[in-house]
This record gives C-alpha cells, structure tokens and sequence, in this order.
C-alpha cells in the first residue's frame, strides 16, 4: 500500500537465510507441518521497521515470525547423469527437492 511501511526480517530456516515481509510468502526447506498449521520461526537475524533496524548478535532476543502454512511443494526435477567414458559407464537419476510456503502474517519483538 502507498506510504504504509512494511516490516521485513531476516530469519533462518533449516540453516538458510530468508527475507519475509509482512503479508507476503517466503519458501523454505520442508518443515514437519500441516497445510494451515501455525509455525513460529524464532531465529530472526535482522528486523526493518520503518527508519529504525534491529541487528542480531548472531539473533534478537524475543524476536518472533508469526507464519501459516499454506501449502507443501515440490521444487524442479534436477536430473543427475554420470558418464565414464570407454567402459559402459552411465547412471541416470533425478531428484525433486520438497518445500513448504509460508505465509509470513507479523514480525514481533517482545
């Protein structure tokens, strides 16, 4: 919305860094959750509100995502070939990793 500011994090998820933004959805590794589940991501690194920025060290203490699950995915088949030349050598197997999207609805810091 114009002239609304937004806050935006950055938390980690499974070892990965994420941007999430109020509102908006955020797609990280598989989580142990059910399409609607309420999830918590409590390892925020950064918080933007506005003017005023919130550094961790290495995390903010009291800091909160509050996210919904929206739905469970699977990402683009990655096809792996190994070949070895002159001795018949060949493997042929693909992979499609799994996700969760999340629905990112506050940033809180207690």
């Amino acid at each position: 919305k114009i002239g609304e500011e937004m806050k935006d994090a950055i938390v980690e998820a499974g070892g990965k860094q994420y941007r999430a933004e109020e509102g908006k959805t955020i797609t990280v590794d598989l989580l142990p959750a059910q399409v609607g589940d309420a999830v918590n991501l409590d390892e925020v690194l950064l918080v933007v509100d506005g003017d005023e920025v919130v550094i961790g060290t290495p995390t903010i203490k009291g800091a909160c995502l509050k996210t919904t699950v929206v739905e469970q995915i699977k990402g683009e088949k990655i096809l792996v070939f190994k070949y070895k030349p002159k001795i018949a050598y060949r493997r042929h197997i693909g992979h499609r990793q799994k996700y969760t999207r999340l629905l990112v609805e506050s940033i809180s810091m207690e």
